[in-house]
């Protein structure tokens, strides 16, 4: 088997609309990257049941789930795409479909497109070193070389995590690396410790690929809640205003506090939390609107009854009886209950 190229880097950024010749580009790489590694993971499927091999299964599931979920993804792409009839709107649509959560499946719903195929290619990666399906696996220095690629790609991603835990974990599998090359540079029989840092580096690049998918969906629902937070404060002053309008010019007035945001405090950055305030957020937005519904209500009423007199005015003016005193007496009647403060 080939060593199957590595899923393409998308162009543009989430909310850019990607140039169309970018995009083509990518879709017509990401079809072949597609192509070559279910390719790859159909074959470790088989070698995985013939091998019997503990814990094997369970990854060739995981590899064949993110693989679907990015073929899913690519297949909207494809139809948003429309054979290249996409306009800046639908591009900035498929920046979103290829930066956004994927979704669905509980083992993907927080990764892009982007984090599940390089996770795919690094979980690729890891079966063939533990299944020696790889014929690179004969090469000792092919393997170095990529274990060292994969060291570099985690320490890309640890770099995004910015935590000092990862950059320790990448540390010392460098570390590891630089040791194993000194004891194959003097001869020793470094087979063993070799396939046990390859299956360290995949499952530390897995886990810094998921850590940083995390990070960035935590960063994006924090954002969104310091936006809505804002939106419901600045809207709070505006229906007190309405509701104090309504309490003045209506005289049984509903009964309701316009919910202050602020109580909740600030925007925590802790996941846990963050769900807990995105909650309460709900919550007071609910309140916020029921509010205004139940205050401008009357006001509205209030604003039609006028309109509906004034269409009928005209009305009588149109056929002669605007004059009739009966007409006036009704106008008059009909305006001073309008115009009384508070109206009932």
């Amino acid at each position: 088997m080939s060593r199957t190229r590595r899923a393409p880097a998308p162009p543009g950024a989430l909310g850019v609309a990607a140039e169309p010749a970018a995009l083509l580009t990518y879709l017509t790489d990401l079809q072949a990257w597609l192509d070559a590694r279910r390719a790859d993971l159909d074959r470790l499927d088989t070698a995985a049941r013939q091998s019997g091999a503990d814990g094997v299964t369970a990854d060739v599931v995981l590899a064949l789930t993110l693989w679907q979920a990015v073929r899913t993804r690519a297949d909207e792409l494809v139809e948003v795409w429309d054979s290249g009839r996409a306009d800046a709107v639908a591009r900035e649509r498929m920046s979103q479909l290829v930066w956004g959560r994927l979704g669905g499946d509980p083992a993907t719903s927080l990764l892009s497109l982007v984090d599940a195929a390089r996770l795919c290619d690094a979980q690729a990666d890891q079966l063939a070193a533990r299944l020696s399906f790889d014929p690179h696996a004969a090469d000792v220095t092919a393997r170095f070389r990529a274990l060292a690629a994969g060291v570099v790609r985690a320490e890309d991603a640890a770099r995004a995590t910015a935590t000092t835990e990862d950059d320790d974990a990448v540390a010392r599998l460098r570390d590891r690396l630089a040791r194993l090359k000194a004891d194959a540079a003097r001869g020793a029989d470094v087979t063993g410790p070799l396939g046990a840092l390859e299956n360290e580096v995949a499952r530390t690049e897995r886990d810094l690929i998921v850590a940083t998918a995390r990070s960035r969906s935590l960063a994006r629902d924090r954002e969104r809640a310091v936006a809505l937070r804002a939106a419901l404060a600045d809207r709070a002053p505006v229906i007190q205003q309405v509701a104090d309008r309504c309490r003045r010019e209506i005289a049984d007035p509903p009964r309701l506090a316009v919910p202050d945001v602020t109580r909740l405090g600030d925007v925590p950055r802790e996941p846990d939390r963050l769900a807990t305030y995105v909650t309460r957020l709900g919550a007071v937005e609910r309140a916020m609107e029921r509010a205004e519904d139940a205050y401008t209500a009357p006001l509205r009423e209030r604003a039609e009854l006028r309109y509906r007199v004034k269409n009928l005015m005209t009305k009588a003016q149109g056929n002669g009886r605007a004059a009739s005193s009966t007409v006036k007496a009704g106008e008059d009647e009909a305006r001073e209950a309008l115009d009384a403060t508070p109206a009932t």
